[in-house]
This record gives C-alpha cells, structure tokens and sequence, in this order.
C-alpha cells in the first residue's frame, strides 16, 4: 500500500519541482533580459548577473531536489547510474555557479568601495 502511493506521488511531485524549476529560470532571464534593455545593454552591471546567478543557483536546487525524490523509485542498477549522473552534473553546476556569484560578489564590493574612495577625495 505505502509503495504504491510513493510510487504514485513521488513522480508528480518531482515533476512539480522540475516545472518550478523552469518557471523559475524562465522569469530570471526575462527579468535580466529586460533590466539590461533598460540600461541599453550595459553588461558591466553585476548586479544584474549576480541576481540572475543566484536564481539560476536556485532553480538548480529545484531540480536536484526533484532527483532527489527520484531516488526513492529506482528500480535498476541502470537507472541508479543515470540518476546519480544527473544528481552529480546538477550539484557540479550549483557548485560552479555559487562559486561565480561569489567572487562577482567580491568584485562588485571593491569596485564600489573603490567608487566610494574616489567621490570622497
């Protein structure tokens, strides 16, 4: 009884995950698509791509979540395989994209303190 119901709602609720997951990245790129067209294709503002880092970052946490709840209807060595695949590219990607908002972080700070030290002289 309790197998059958993971083994009906495990998938819908992954593919719940997986869907917010491109909703979310889907509104980021629409929404930093439109912030650089306001500000006529500047692409030296970090901002805008640390905002669009983080919720790529985010949207990532999605889908690994949704991989996640995969592992509870594994049935084959082979699909174990190609689940832990996905699972280690997705937590790769997540990784690497932390690292970039990171160290745009730290460079967005020094230019403004940089900015800061100039207007004060």
């Amino acid at each position: 009884m309790l197998e059958q119901i993971i083994h009906i709602s495990v998938p819908n609720i992954a593919h719940i995950l997986e869907i917010a997951g491109v909703f979310i990245i889907l509104y980021s790129a629409v929404r930093a698509f439109f912030k650089y067209a306001l500000k006529g294709f500047n692409f030296g503002d970090e901002i805008i791509k640390i905002e669009f880092s983080q919720s790529l970052a985010m949207a990532l946490e999605f889908k690994l979540g949704a991989e996640i709840l995969k592992t509870l209807i594994i049935r084959t060595i082979d699909e174990l395989i190609i689940l832990a695949s996905i699972v280690v590219l997705r937590a790769a990607l997540t990784l690497i994209i932390h690292w970039e908002i990171a160290s745009d972080s730290k460079r967005c700070n020094n230019l403004s303190e940089i900015k800061e030290t100039e207007n004060r002289e």
